[in-house]
């Protein structure tokens, strides 16, 4: 299979040129804007997340009882404690 080289005269290729620089002109302002955009809703959240301080506050109450003197101690989320009597008979 032969290639066959045309030629392209000088007016069709500076205008095809023209034209492929103003489409990446075009792709290039796009590309800013979106990578703007993407920083800005980004950093919107962040502000509007920074606002509120989510804070709770859990109050358990822990009854066991310890056979044969073992040591009385609770785990309640991320609290670990010990109970008012260590020893519970």
């Amino acid at each position: 299979m032969e290639e066959k080289n045309e030629q392209v005269s000088y007016f069709v290729f500076e205008g095809a040129m023209a034209r492929m620089e103003r489409t990446n002109h075009r792709q290039w302002i796009i590309i800013i804007i979106l990578i703007a955009a993407l920083i800005l809703t980004n950093l919107a959240w962040i502000i509007y997340e920074s606002q509120y301080i989510y804070e709770e506050e859990i109050t358990q109450e822990v009854t066991q009882d310890t056979r044969y003197g073992g040591v009385n101690n609770f785990v309640g989320g991320d609290y670990h404690g010990t109970t008012d009597s260590n020893n519970n008979r």
